[in-house]
């Protein structure tokens, strides 16, 4: 699963996206500072089995930190998107485009109101940033419906004179976007469209199916940013009035909590309500002073710095995503090397035993026999539908098995 990280010029993915995955990225405070897409790892955090196992942890592909499991996953931070970009505007088609792939999207909106429509500088609450979602969302959709809008009258009538099916013609014409069949279909009878004869579905109407096809297949969030600064609680709370699921963030202090936790001033886990300072000698006054800063505008007012809030709703609300922890000995919970607990998988919610044999690796999907759910012992069959913290026995034919 991957997920994309969009909003307009200048409201902070980029420092969103390195306080995910520390990972170097030009951060500037002008438009389009992005311009090629950055794809990170960032981590969901989320309870390991360990100690409800009574077992010692020894991970191998993502940390476990008393208790609390970091999972590798997958974001993409793409150039900034302005009115008129699915026309070509500004960085235009080219970075919506890049977002093709994505499952879910966390929008990050400059919630203090200090920049335009464009990313430009204006005085702190003088922009709504409910006129910048709508913005995002509305250039994805036109872009979209461009796409379909290509040849639709000629396709259309193609279909009506040879019995093509028009779900399966949609489907395939947005393919590239993950679009599947069953997406397609259950947008349609969502909105009670005739299938019968497309080619007298007005724009309008395919607008409306654009509209829902996002919705369903690229659901999103807010990532309220720059929370900390003093026009911000009022829109905040306003953007959590539109319905959507919304969630403050200070990206620049959690980019600072992780340098400093990097550098062991301080010890932080991302997600975390509190930090500690190791050696407050050690700080220069400087650091003491943007520490407290965060302490008393970020963690106290908020909780946290929403970062990790955002990246973990993002896959377990928006996608449903469960964490699997796959092993090759079910009593002792190990790998063949006697690692306890090695791996936690991110899966899609309603993936079975034979998914997960596919996500270990391919032969074990080859060579499937059954599964083992190590807290029961009870044997899974192959479209066994997995559950968030299953501890999983994949025995195959193979000599992987």
């Amino acid at each position: 699963m991957l997920v994309g990280v969009v909003g307009k010029p200048n409201v902070g993915k980029s420092t969103f996206f390195a306080a995910s995955t520390l990972k170097d990225v030009p951060i500037a405070d002008y438009p389009f500072t992005t311009i090629q897409p950055n794809v990170g790892v960032a981590h969901l955090k989320t309870r390991c089995v360990c100690k409800e196992m009574g077992v010692t942890d020894n991970p191998r592909n993502s940390a476990c930190v008393n208790g609390i499991r970091l999972v590798p996953v997958k974001i993409v931070d793409v150039a900034g998107l302005v009115e008129g970009a699915s026309k070509g505007k500004g960085l235009g088609n080219q970075f919506l485009d890049d977002l093709r792939q994505a499952d879910a999207l966390i929008q990050v909106v400059d919630a203090s109101g200090s920049t335009d429509l464009e990313g430009r500088k204006v005085p702190p609450g003088s922009h709504d940033p409910l006129g910048d979602i709508a913005m995002v969302e509305r250039e994805f959709d036109l872009w979209m419906f461009g796409i379909l809008k290509k040849d639709w009258e000629k396709a259309t009538r193609s279909l009506e004179q040879t019995g093509g099916k028009i779900v399966e013609h949609l489907a395939e014409r947005l393919s590239g976007l993950s679009v599947t069949y069953a997406d397609v279909e259950h947008v349609i009878l969502h909105l009670h469209m005739r299938t019968e004869k497309p080619s007298a579905w007005s724009d309008d109407q395919l607008m409306q199916f654009v509209v829902e096809m996002r919705k369903l297949t690229k659901p999103s969030l807010i990532a309220a940013n720059k929370a900390d600064l003093p026009t911000s609680p009022g829109n905040i709370e306003a953007l959590g009035k539109t319905g959507r699921k919304v969630v403050p963030c200070a990206s620049e202090a959690e980019l600072l909590l992780r340098k400093a936790a990097e550098h062991g001033l301080v010890e932080y886990t991302p997600g975390d309500p509190r930090f500690n300072i190791r050696d407050p000698a050690k700080l220069s006054p400087a650091q003491a002073n943007a520490l407290k800063m965060v302490d008393e505008k970020v963690m106290k007012a908020y909780g946290g710095t929403g970062v990790q809030e955002a990246v973990n709703q993002a896959f377990f609300e928006l996608l449903h995503a469960i964490v699997v922890f796959p092993v090759e000995d079910e009593t002792r919970l190990t790998d063949k090397d006697g690692r306890v607990l090695p791996d936690a998988f991110v899966m899609r919610g309603g993936s079975t035993a034979i998914d997960l044999a596919r996500t270990v690796h391919s032969e074990l999907a080859e060579t499937f026999i059954y599964a083992i759910d190590a807290r029961t012992g009870k044997r899974l069959g192959s479209d066994h539908v997995l559950k968030d913290r299953d501890i999983v026995k994949i025995a195959s034919s193979g000599k992987r098995g």
